[in-house]
């Protein structure tokens, strides 16, 4: 008796220990515990992602890919694997399973090692949410208290629910929905029984148990997870044989964007944290673009064909590098490393042969290019000369050349290179700046330099509008006669002489303003800006939002000398397109949080809607930001209400009318008739070419887009002597503008009051009596009509249009 009362005692004593220790750890611990209620509105980390006007994923920004899912959502197939794997007791227990802890405490007995931590999926909820991974019997006990808490404040789905978007499971993902996304490129809900398995079996070990990092492994693990499903019957024995027959399949899937457009993302990237900070790849906002991803891909395939086919024909510059000698393996192992830019595939040459050459691509496949598709390939010596036609393929390749391919539309190869020179394409809507399309360059892999935002190049004549709106504002008029004549300017204090010319050294005296636009004589626009006055000029350019330090103080702003982006051109360009507003740029409509409610909605300024009306019976113009998927009947989702912001008038509707129709005129008879192969009436623009050919741009409009384009080398040098605006820049503006308006009606801007169309004689510029031969008519504001020869106004000088005291005949002829 003496001997049970002993031991009686003594598990009692134990026993009150035991109680004692777990009471006091529980009254020193628990003023320290977070709140379960903040499992209720915890806020995971989800990615910024980026998309396009009609919702094409552009981006994803962000270290932890998640896509959090509702429990309703999860299949119960996963459930049971991975109650299977984790914890099969889930259902009975309240948060803790002793038998557990009690197995990973003799295992710690045993061993002097922790095997197992004998966790719970809840007591893996509250370490994951408020503990750290120290190892520590502290850190097991407030885990232990928290598990029993949250037990007691959150329902058993709740926690799975918790637990499953908040795990670790390898390749950046985190939670079931960003795994099966990672390792099969699906959803949850459509893997096998055999996949949702593996994911699955990834909490224990994600690096171990990998099916990208060690197959065997993962597939073992995968194997026990399914035999343990069918053992606690959550399969029957069919299923269980079917899935461990299924071979593992799983490969590495990067979210692929819907839009190529990594210029447009990396814009609305930088805003977003100019916004919310380093928030912004966290707190899974959604950002919504101006952009459209029809308009955005014509604007891919426009540019990369237009400077692929200038590059073309300057010659080959040769492989990208040679590997003689190699063996088929080292090339495999080569090729494999390389990648592909602005959708050209690297490939290595194994074999020359008389009708073409074999080569070696990145997935490993042997395919040939025939000799039509590389005899192109006259050897480049510089800008202006290229070598001697080839006659064979050993003329132009040889084995072991690390090339580039392109696949054409009949699957066949091409060969081609990676242009040397860069280009950039801009579209805006010109009633609100809203940014249509935009590419900053050839291949964003290959430089992620925004030229279309950043690169500050001469804009050359696609700059004289803006001296000829300044002339019209001024009294000059579009039949205003200039003088088309050699000048020179000499600096007696620095001894030095300036020779202007125009681009083909001819010169044709006495011509309408008109005439001289679309022709591109400079020296009309410098005898025009010498007659306004560079201070005046500059003061008056600056409206259309160039800063006015960045104007030269010189004439040779009439020449473009000014360093400008094509952002920047475009946008003050867009003032002609809209009738006379000033809008500004913009690339971001919409930021919705995770919750698809609005935090930002684009209020910009925009056209008067009643001054965007089309001509009757030519449709309907609109003047409202993009707007919300149609798609999208969430109410959640609807856009922000509000007031459009009204644009500021910068010049008269009349002048920009009269630009307009002057810079058609570029189009139907000067230095931009190619765009008559579009065959459209309602297209204006102008050409640009800087000095030995250094730059070359069009800029162009109807009143739905504003596009302007821009062709050059990032270290300015000659696109070569024949090489134009006009043949370079323009080739790539008509590929977008014409499947932009594609099986769209022409749009033209109303002409507005106080314009009247008068006969003119070109001889005088002045109202041409009946009769006058070459009488032609001319658009003029109601108050700058010019009187016949015979009532000129006292004080006027002729065909000018100016009064005397502005100029004299002299600054003009």
């Amino acid at each position: 008796m003496r001997l049970l009362k002993f031991l009686w005692w003594t598990c009692v004593a134990i026993f009150c220990g035991v109680l004692l220790s777990l009471s006091g750890a529980y009254l020193y611990l628990s003023p320290n515990l977070p709140s379960v209620d903040a499992l209720r509105n915890v806020q995971l980390q989800i990615p910024l992602r980026v998309y396009s006007s009609d919702n094409k994923l552009i981006a994803e920004f962000g270290e932890m890919r998640r896509t959090p899912i509702r429990f309703a959502d999860i299949p119960p197939d996963f459930i049971h694997a991975l109650l299977s794997a984790e914890d099969d007791n889930f259902a009975n227990h309240y948060g803790v399973d002793v038998k557990s802890l009690m197995r990973a405490a003799a295992q710690l007995l045993t061993t002097g090692h922790i095997q197992t931590g004998g966790s719970t999926i809840t007591m893996q909820v509250a370490k994951n949410y408020f503990l750290t991974n120290e190892r520590s019997f502290s850190r097991k006990i407030t885990e232990i208290l928290l598990a029993l808490q949250i037990e007691r404040e959150l329902t058993k789905d709740e926690i799975l629910e918790l637990y499953i978007n908040k795990i670790y499971l390898g390749n950046r993902a985190y939670g079931i929905e960003a795994a099966a996304q990672v390792y099969y490129g699906k959803s949850i809900k459509e893997l096998s029984l055999a996949q949702m398995a593996m994911i699955a079996g990834l909490p224990k070990a994600p690096s171990r148990y990998n099916p990208l990092a060690n197959v065997a492994r993962s597939m073992e693990r995968r194997n026990w997870i399914l035999e343990r499903m069918n053992k606690l019957g959550f399969i029957d024995q069919a299923r269980y044989q079917a899935a461990i027959a299924e071979p593992v399949a799983a490969s590495y899937h990067v979210p692929s964007p819907e839009l190529n457009a990594p210029y447009i993302a990396e814009m609305a990237r930088a805003e977003m944290v100019g916004r919310y900070g380093s928030n912004a790849y966290t707190e899974g906002y959604r950002v919504y673009t101006t952009v459209h991803s029809d308009l955005q891909s014509n604007a891919n395939d426009a540019l990369r064909d237009g400077l692929q086919e200038y590059d073309q024909r300057h010659g080959y510059r040769g492989p990208e590098a040679r590997l003689p000698g190699k063996s088929m393996d080292a090339w495999r192992q080569a090729i494999a490393q390389q990648r592909p830019l602005g959708g050209l595939e690297p490939a290595i040459v194994t074999r020359v042969e008389k009708s073409g050459v074999m080569v070696l691509l990145r997935d490993g496949k042997d395919e040939t290019i025939s000799w039509d598709n590389m005899k192109w390939a006259r050897p480049f010596l510089s800008s202006n000369s290229m070598g001697p036609v080839p006659r064979q393929p050993s003329d132009v390749l040889q084995a072991g050349d690390v090339i580039r391919v392109q696949r054409r539309d009949d699957g066949s190869l091409r060969l081609t290179q990676v242009p040397a020179a860069q280009s950039a394409l801009v579209s805006l809507n010109p009633r609100n700046g809203a940014i249509m399309a935009l590419v900053g360059g050839f291949s964003f892999e290959q430089s992620s330099y925004n030229r279309a935002a950043q690169a500050k190049r001469q804009p050359g004549s696609s700059f004289k509008p803006f001296i000829y709106s300044c002339a019209l504002d001024n009294g000059f008029t579009a039949a205003s006669l200039v003088n088309d004549a050699p000048i020179v300017f000499v600096d007696e204090y620095l001894d030095k002489v300036w020779r202007p010319k125009n681009d083909t050294n001819t010169f044709l005296g006495p011509i309408p303003l008109r005439e001289a636009l679309y022709k591109s004589r400079n020296m009309v626009s410098i005898r025009v800006l010498q007659s306004l006055g560079v201070e005046r000029a500059r003061n008056y350019i600056s409206r259309f939002g160039f800063d006015v330090q960045e104007l030269p103080p010189n004439l040779s702003m009439a020449l473009g000398t000014a360093t400008l982006t094509p952002l920047e051109i475009a946008g003050a360009w867009s003032t002609f397109a809209n009738g006379g507003y000033k809008v500004s740029p913009y690339i971001v409509d919409r930021v919705e949080s995770r919750d698809g409610q609005v935090l930002f909605q684009a209020n910009p300024a925009s056209v008067p809607v009643d001054d965007t009306a089309q001509v009757a019976g030519q449709g309907q113009a609109t003047a409202q930001p993009t707007a919300a998927p149609a798609e999208d009947n969430d109410p959640a989702h609807a856009k922000t209400t509000y007031e459009p912001t009204p644009a500021e008038r910068i010049i008269d509707a009349r002048t920009a009318y009269i630009m307009t129709s002057m810079l058609q005129d570029v189009i139907k008879r000067g230095t931009g008739r190619r765009a008559l192969a579009l065959k459209r009436d309602d297209l204006a623009g102008k050409t640009g070419t800087t000095n030995d050919s250094k730059d070359a741009w069009f800029s162009g409009f109807n009143a739905d887009y504003m596009t302007t384009v821009w062709v050059g080398f990032d270290q300015p040098e000659s696109l070569g002597r024949m090489e134009f605006g006009g043949n370079v820049a323009l080739p790539i503006w008509m590929r977008y503008m014409g499947a932009a308006l594609k099986d769209k009606p022409s749009h033209v801007l109303p002409e507005p009051p106080g314009l009247v169309s008068q006969r003119i004689d070109p001889v005088s510029g002045r109202a041409a009596p009946p009769g006058t031969p070459g009488a032609y008519f001319e658009l003029f504001k109601a108050e700058d009509t010019p009187p016949p020869m015979n009532e000129l106004a006292p004080g006027t000088s002729p065909g000018s249009g100016m009064p005397a005291d502005e100029g004299t005949p002299m600054d003009l002829f």
